[in-house]
């Protein structure tokens, strides 16, 4: 009997494990730039979707187009 209630935990916990870490958040840290007068940008952004740069690329272009700004490199991408 104190076995399967420890299986079950082992289970329930890399389950929960498991669940958390597919929904974990994607972080994209990226530079941009703003012309007339030249400003430049180093932020941070939360991405949806996959965890890639080709993904935080397509997202950051059109927020950020939306503000003025430029993308002008996605330097690293990582669930947060």
């Amino acid at each position: 009997m104190t076995r399967n209630i420890l299986t079950l935990s082992i289970v329930f916990l890399m389950a929960t494990g498991l669940t958390a870490t597919a929904q974990a958040a994607c972080v994209a840290e990226y530079k941009a730039k703003r012309d007339n007068p030249l400003e430049l940008y180093y932020n941070v952004a939360q991405i949806s979707g996959p965890c890639t740069k080709a993904n935080a690329r397509a997202q950051l272009q059109a927020q950020l187009a939306r503000q003025g700004l430029t993308l002008l490199k996605v330097l690293s991408v990582r669930n947060k």
